[in-house]
């Protein structure tokens, strides 16, 4: 699989001669993102927790014109550098948004992100394969389940995804030119890139490039090939770029955000499990079958050819890439998914190439039929639990996401059918239709059907529908017992927490003259009881505008929440007490 290899091992299909070419597969991948990405973006709500602490913090430096200090209400939010917020913050004012900006807005550095990922596998491609093999690369990236996932979520990891490909793209070919003399251009690409990693999501860029980069000296032996990149005057460049908000984040909070983000959530993460999420060593690996399909199929059929091709450049590069980095993330304690998104593709080129090879014409009987299997199973799951899910949740299924996910999961198993006849290429075609009916069934219609889960948005409605408390910009909330970010940021900056008896102390408060008439106290039921004790000590009488319930599901607890206001207690009022929302 060495760059610009003859394929002679089987006949391109035809649509892979037809759209193989360097003007018409950016084109069709373009159009397959968008595809791929978009559906959800305006209809699924904030999904807890991660991401509205992103818009929340992105929302007040919007509000307070803040652009260096992050925060989440009253609390810091030293865990991140500011570039995923400064990229929101440009994308709510080059849309005319302000901080009232609904959260589609929030989303566009992520779906840009997820875009440029794909176009930018391409080309990382094109250093190594002729455009037919960097097509079929880019469209692995793009139906990758976790890709399509973070190009949903307003948070770090789809722009850093972004920025780690785009260096590695430029280190891929100042490695292969190995020229005597440095390349300006790819230069400054690469540190460039890497100064944006650095921004959006501090070391976790440097971390796998620098592996990168050091996989590479060792396995060839050689490190007189990286001063092509111009390291004296590109790390000079780097500092520049990185140091301005770095400068000024120690001076705003008198250094105690590196001491936050290094000293607690980093190392939090690699000695312990942060906020449960800790797993043993390869829970990486087992993963990776299901947040990287359709690949995994296509990986294990092609392995034999790459393990021939072990010596080329191509795998070479991609072994760099991968196995050092893998292995740190396995031995971090706090795993997550989307953790090991930046490997993805060191393991999409090498398939790419082997399929544009022939990969799979001689396989043996057994190995297709394991990846027929690992190609068949989650689409055909992603589909049961389109229809099953909502009835475990207590909703009914949506019957277009239900039918849409179920001709998915028929393109999957005509997928791994063709997989069992010849190369592997050929279900490749069918395999990215799946994807994109489960991507629409999912994404457009299962998710925002959900209706139980969405506690936050319901939560917001039912406030709304209270006499009086339709402006949300007048009326004043408090929270106790439900907690999520999603709610505070749906609700607003000044939605405060707080305790049982701290609500009944609000609501006894009188209205001050010329302010909000609107004051309403959630109350989950675990903390009810607390609340109308205080409310009873302190003489307040409260009463049930509305009542919400769902499923949190941060953890799979119930919840059920009551909305109080106060009511002066009369001969022969009503209860008042609307119907559960």
């Amino acid at each position: 699989m060495e760059a610009g290899a003859p394929a002679n091992a089987f006949k391109k299909p035809v649509w892979l001669r037809l759209f193989g070419h360097d003007l018409t597969a950016p084109l069709l991948l373009l159009l397959l993102s968008l595809v791929l990405f978009v559906p959800g973006q305006w209809t699924v709500p904030p999904l807890d927790r991660d991401e509205p602490r992103f818009t929340q913090a992105t929302k007040q430096m919007l509000e307070t014109e803040d652009y260096v200090d992050i925060r989440f209400q009253d609390q810091a939010r030293h865990k991140k550098p500011a570039g995923i917020y400064w990229l929101q913050v440009a994308a709510a004012k080059l849309t005319g948004h302000d901080a009232k900006a609904p959260l589609w807005v929030y989303r566009l550095p992520s779906l840009i992100g997820a875009v440029v990922c794909v176009l930018a596998g391409y080309w990382l491609a094109r250093a190594f394969m002729g455009p037919a093999g960097a097509l079929l690369a880019g469209g692995f990236i793009a139906t990758a389940i976790i890709v399509g996932v973070e190009a949903r979520l307003a948070k770090t990891d789809a722009a850093l995804f972004a920025a780690i490909m785009i260096a590695q793209g430029a280190l891929a070919r100042i490695w292969l030119k190995d020229a005597g003399h440095r390349l300006w251009g790819l230069g400054f690409l690469f540190w460039t890139a890497l100064a944006a990693s650095v921004l959006i999501k501090g070391p976790v860029g440097p971390m796998v490039i620098g592996l990168t980069v050091v996989g590479l000296m060792v396995l060839r032996r050689r490190v007189r090939w990286f001063k092509a990149s111009s390291p004296l005057f590109g790390f000079l460049w780097f500092v520049v770029l990185v140091s301005p908000w770095f400068v000024a984040i120690w001076i705003a909070t008198d250094g105690t955000f590196f001491t936050e983000a290094i000293g607690k959530d980093l190392l939090g993460k690699v000695g312990q499990g942060q906020e449960g999420h800790g797993a043993p060593p390869l829970t990486h690996l087992g993963a990776m079958f299901g947040i990287f399909w359709p690949l995994p199929a296509f990986l294990l059929i092609a392995a034999p050819l790459i393990w021939q091709e072990r010596r080329s450049p191509l795998v070479i590069f991609c072994v760099a890439w991968f196995v050092p980095s893998w292995i740190v993330f396995e031995l971090v304690s706090t795993k997550l998914p989307h953790y090991t998104m930046p490997l993805l593709p060191a393991l999409v080129l090498p398939v790419a190439a082997a399929l544009i090879e022939g990969a799979g014409t001689y396989s043996a009987r057994w190995l297709r039929w394991v990846s027929a299997i690992l190609l068949a199973v989650p689409g055909i799951g992603l589909a049961a639990g389109a229809f099953a899910g909502p009835f475990v949740l207590g909703a009914w299924p949506s019957p277009p996401g239900a039918v849409v996910t179920s001709v998915g999961a028929v393109f999957a198993v005509l997928a791994a059918a063709r997989l069992l006849r010849g190369a592997a290429v050929h279900a490749f075609p069918t395999a990215v239709l799946s994807a994109i009916c489960i991507a629409i069934g999912v994404w457009g219609f299962v998710g925002p059907a959900l209706t139980p889960i969405w506690v936050s948005p319901r939560l917001v409605a039912a406030l709304d529908d209270i006499p009086g408390c339709a402006d949300r910009a007048d009326r004043q909330v408090v929270t106790s017992g439900f907690h999520e970010p999603s709610f505070i940021f749906l609700e607003g900056t000044g939605t405060r927490i707080i305790s049982p008896g701290g609500a009944a102390e609000f609501l006894k408060q009188p209205p001050r003259e010329n302010g909000s008439q609107c004051r309403v106290a959630a109350i989950e039921s675990r903390e009810e009881a607390a609340f109308l004790a205080a409310a009873k000590e302190i003489g307040l009488v409260p009463e049930v505008r509305k009542r919400v319930d769902g499923l949190n599901i941060n953890g799979g607890d119930k919840v059920d929440i009551a909305l109080y206001q106060s009511v002066k207690p009369a001969p022969g009022s009503e209860n008042g007490n609307d119907e559960q929302q």
